[in-house]
């Protein structure tokens, strides 16, 4: 009960702050969209921001912060203060020195980077010159991503997860008209303002480092024995948690296929940033609070604690996540005209997107499950299933992107990179529930499926509800925007309070739990090596 509520907790203020950064994202992607629309600038600037990113997720946020938190967990049950110490400056100087490379490596060879992963249909030199502004973000964000996996190991959490914070104002205000101008485009000055924020992301964190212990001693050593295990978790996590970005790349080459309409890859990032929303809101919140937790319970072997963890998660993830995945689908236009039709985001723009939102939301349940399971392999120091597993779900994905672009074009039409995305991380996700039951044995699976069944029907009630609602309110005849919003707020409300109505009639067990856990008195804690306090 005690670690239910210490993840309640952490997520909980994880979310909190997520919610704030998720809100002031969503006002940067409106500034975006207002200022750029589905234009070929748009799809360059989309283009130009996901390859660093994507170095980012393999260098920094996904691989490196995965791998590193189960080692660093283990020296500071085991090690004295100075060994802790000593081992995070010395992997911080040696990241930043392959940081280093990569980012001047990626601004030298932009020219093949942006015509490898993009189609005939994007604007390549401009996306070239973006993407060398935007580049140097990497370094300083994989140094960012570091010293949120050193404060998280300290059960904080409030302070890293609000470093997106600071990226979002960052890009506001290099949107604004009185800055922009002072670039050559409004491409250009969003760029500047992500390498802006990334710069940010990272001093924010710098004193909580210090006061906790770090003195950024310098010091490279790829010899050091945990630098080596990180090292070794995180080569083949690169192939792991960063199939998911390599899948993102692959979209985005679909996306800018010759036979896509313009403004196709701005669609996915717009639908892609809705989906962002929602798994911001809670599920994110969650995998970010478990995995130190799952951690120290796989250091300590105690696997029947880490089976509850990872199934109670699972549980309250899905509670979230299946209503949001059916609201998206069937308020998709609504949600995308209210959120983005402004300046250059025309009507044809939501459409657009629209499309792309359908297919991204029939994925998210499974997309938001994925990054449970996951770190659940990755605290045990199983690295190879979740490399094999995502293997197949990228070939899967291709498979299913060429299917779609060549056959069933006509059908799925800009939606077929989302859909591909959408049923190759079902896949992931069924592979790799049942290989982690396997091979653990019982994690309350009947529980989890009798939880499934209950949390969909009421979902499917409120779908209907959703429906009857958005076809009586006649959402597309009203033209202005308050109007607009209030039916759309309205719809909103009505449906997440008949949600919660229904999970409480058919007695979910999510809904009870939460609600028993944060009125219970919260017990002692255990001990452990060195915490820090």
């Amino acid at each position: 009960m005690t670690d239910k509520k210490h993840i309640l907790k952490s997520a909980s203020i994880i979310s909190l702050v997520t919610i704030v950064s998720r809100v002031l994202g969503y006002v940067r992607d409106q500034r975006i969209t207002l200022l750029l629309g589905t234009t070929l600038s748009a799809d360059a600037y989309v283009l130009a921001y996901r390859i660093p990113n994507l170095f980012r997720r393999l260098v920094a946020e996904g691989s490196m912060t995965a791998s590193f938190i189960p080692v660093f967990s283990g020296y500071m049950q085991e090690k004295s203060k100075e060994e802790v110490w000593d081992f995070a400056n010395k992997l911080f100087w040696t990241l930043a020195l392959v940081a280093a490379v990569i980012t001047i490596l990626g601004m030298v060879f932009s020219p093949v980077v942006v015509n490898l992963f993009s189609g005939a249909n994007v604007a390549r030199d401009q996306a070239v010159d973006l993407n060398r502004i935007i580049f140097p973000y990497l370094f300083f964000i994989a140094l960012a991503a570091l010293a949120m996996g050193i404060l998280n190991c300290f059960h904080i959490f409030g302070l890293p997860a609000a470093t997106p914070v600071v990226l979002n104002i960052a890009t506001i205000l290099f949107s604004v008209g009185v800055v922009w101008h002072y670039f050559k485009d409004a491409a250009t000055s969003l760029a500047v303002g992500v390498l802006v924020g990334g710069v940010l992301q990272f001093l924010i964190q710098v004193p909580t480092l210090v006061q906790k212990g770090m003195n950024f001693k310098f010091g490279i050593s790829f010899s050091h024995p945990a630098i080596r295990d990180v090292a070794r978790l995180m080569i083949p996590r690169l192939f792991g948690i960063g199939i998911g970005q390599i899948n993102l790349l692959i979209d985005t080459k679909f996306a800018t296929a010759a036979r896509m309409p313009a403004g196709s890859l701005a669609a996915l990032y717009v639908a892609d940033r809705v989906m962002e929303l929602v798994l911001g809101g809670y599920a994110i919140a969650v995998a970010t609070a478990i995995l130190p937790m799952m951690s120290h319970q796989a250091a300590a072997k105690d696997y029947e604690s880490l089976k509850k963890t990872l199934s109670f998660s699972v549980r309250i993830v899905a509670f979230i996540t299946i209503p949001a995945a059916l609201g998206l689908m069937i308020l998709r236009e609504p949600i995308i005209r209210v959120l983005f039709q402004h300046g250059q985001f025309i009507a044809a723009s939501t459409r657009l997107t629209a499309r792309a939102l359908l297919y991204y939301a029939i994925g998210l349940p499974a997309l938001a499950t994925v990054k449970l399971v996951v770190p659940a392999f990755y605290s045990t120091r199983d690295t190879k299933t979740p490399v094999i597993v995502a293997s197949i779900s990228l070939v899967i994905n291709i498979v299913l992107n060429i299917l779609f672009l060549q056959v069933f074009f006509n059908r799925v039409q800009n939606g077929g990179p989302a859909l591909a995305t959408a049923l190759a991380t079902f896949f992931d996700f069924f592979a790799l529930l049942i290989i982690f039951r396997l091979r653990y044995g019982s994690m309350g699976t009947m529980q989890i499926l009798r939880s499934f069944a209950k949390i969909s029907l009421c979902s499917a009630i409120m779908g209907g509800a959703c429906w009857i609602g958005n076809y009586y309110t006649s959402f597309t005849v009203h033209s202005r925007f308050l109007v607009q919003f209030g039916v759309f707020a309205g719809l909103i409300i009505g449906a997440t309070v008949l949600y919660l109505a229904l999970a409480w009639v058919f007695r979910c067990h999510e809904i009870e739990e939460v609600y028993g856990i944060a009125v219970r008195r919260r017990t002692a804690g255990g001990e452990g090596g060195y915490t820090g306090e």
